[in-house]
């Protein structure tokens, strides 16, 4: 009613003013808005002689529907690397609307792959399990005395220089300040062997490997074992030792396997492909060479005497934490079916 009356008016030649003030006169606050008038003047100026609203296209149809969904899924199925940018270039559809489909209905996220030690077989990933469960139920759970009586051992390489980590380099910087830069720096090729032995209670020996450069089961039985089995026995001759060791060749060999047992000594065996569940690869190796990073020194001797004075310096109650977590990580293991259970 109120188009008909402005139509009215602007067929008898009133001004847009005077339609105004006529309606808002005689129908006060009902009357139509200022802008409403005008834009209606404008219309019935540009030729516009209907008062009803005009026919309109209406909301766009949403492409958020189950073909998009699916074509979505399949893409990711068949790339796991698919970007934002190949799912709109290869289906046409909107950012916005592949976001609703990854997140709202697909409930995907990208995130970076885990790097792990091997691809477990299944007989692998049984061989786990079965180790940590004979393990468990041997030791009940880590709380038997003859923890005590394990001694774990490993070997690994000590650099005269390896860079910081990125996390390491990280320093603070005033908001008038440049970031701080850094040359990037290769880790040193000289380099020592050193095997590095413990129990529940502490640090039992390092021996640096000097000659070969390589370990192998001459050095490991000749020089290696004998100063490990010499340190324990200095307070102790008659002591029952337990060796863990992982699957390398020179501990499996038949000349190590005969010098172990003249020497009485039993195994607790290792599961393979398992570094998750070693005390060395877990917990000294990893601490101990974070604290080198860094550092320059003139020789790998010299860093192998620093690798040893940190070693020392580990308390008595980190080498106990460090074997309940041992007994923990084997039931991590067994929950996880064998799998690797903890980022690398």
């Amino acid at each position: 009613n109120f188009r008909a009356m402005i139509y009215y008016d602007f067929r008898r030649g009133l001004s847009r003013q005077e339609c105004i003030d006529q309606l808002t006169s005689t129908f006060g606050d009902k009357a139509p808005r200022p802008a409403t008038v005008k834009r209606w003047y404008n219309e019935f100026n540009r030729g516009r002689r209907s008062l009803t609203d005009e026919s309109r296209e209406g909301r766009p149809k949403s492409v958020v529907v189950s073909e998009n969904i699916d074509a979505v899924q399949k893409l990711i199925m068949q790339d796991r690397h698919v970007t934002y940018c190949e799912i709109e270039t290869t289906l046409g559809i909107s950012s916005t609307s592949i976001y609703k489909i990854l997140h709202d209905h697909l409930a995907v996220k990208k995130v970076c792959s885990r790097w792990i030690p091997h691809n477990l077989t299944k007989s692998q990933k049984d061989a786990r399990v079965d180790w940590c469960k004979q393990m468990l139920k041997k030791y009940n759970g880590g709380a038997s005395k003859d923890v005590y009586k394990i001694v774990t051992g490993d070997e690994s390489w000590i650099y005269a220089y390896k860079p910081e980590t990125k996390q390491q380099s990280t320093v603070w910087v005033f908001q008038d300040e440049p970031n701080s830069t850094k040359v990037v720096r290769a880790r040193s090729t000289s380099k020592q062997m050193v095997a590095c032995f413990f129990e529940k209670t502490d640090h039992v020996a390092t021996v640096s490997l000097e000659e070969p450069r390589t370990v192998n089961s001459e050095w490991y039985t000749t020089i290696c074992l004998p100063e490990v089995f010499g340190e324990i026995r200095k307070t102790n001759k008659r002591r029952r030792i337990i060796l863990h060791q992982d699957n390398a060749s020179c501990h499996t060999s038949r000349l190590t396997t005969d010098y172990l047992s003249t020497q009485k000594i039993e195994l607790m065996g290792h599961p393979p492909y398992s570094p998750d569940l070693a005390p060395n690869d877990f917990f000294l190796f990893p601490n101990v060479k974070n604290k080198l990073r860094g550092q320059r020194f003139s020789s790998a001797e010299e860093a192998v005497d620093a690798f040893k004075n940190h070693v020392l310096e580990v308390s008595q109650a980190e080498w106990k934490k460090c074997f309940d977590k041992w007994f923990e990580r084997m039931q991590k293991c067994i929950d996880h079916k064998g799998e690797y259970f903890e980022k690398q």
